[in-house]
């Protein structure tokens, strides 16, 4: 499971010209799931998510995570992120989960957040989405379990 990970002043998805999701400062995760991923591969990578110390502490640390500092999330589903791009012109998605059980581990990922506690704002699963941000830093992380 893969979760490319940006700090945000704001981001949100829109489909079908409708906000779906939107958040203030937090974390954009844009989520890929590959085939032999299962709920403990998502919860442990939830709690990578939530645990990664990439918000400013007083003396300009990256040294906060997402819920110390009061951050909120926006999960967006991404089956390209588990693309093999190793070889040709074109990506193959072979390694991607089936739909259904992306659709279910998704849904998993984003209910192992809101158990947190933490504010959690999701895209539409395998719709059209168009996803803005405003990227903090910028902050980019790839997160792999």
């Amino acid at each position: 499971m893969i979760a490319l990970i940006q700090r945000v002043t704001h981001a949100s998805v829109v489909v079908d010209e409708t906000a779906v999701g939107q958040i203030d400062s937090g974390l954009l995760v844009l989520l890929g799931v590959e085939k032999d991923d299962d709920e403990q591969k998502a919860k442990r990578l939830c709690e990578k998510v939530l645990g990664y110390r990439i918000f400013s502490d007083e003396q300009g640390k990256m040294n906060l995570n997402v819920q110390q500092a009061g951050g909120s999330l926006l999960v967006v589903s991404q089956f390209t992120l588990a693309a093999d791009t190793k070889k040709g012109m074109r990506p193959s998605f072979s390694g991607g989960a089936e739909p259904e059980r992306a659709d279910r581990l998704y849904q998993y990922f984003v209910e192992q957040s809101r158990q947190q506690g933490i504010n959690t704002q999701t895209g539409q699963f395998a719709a059209d989405m168009q996803v803005n941000l405003t990227n903090d830093g910028p902050v980019t992380f790839w997160l792999q379990v």
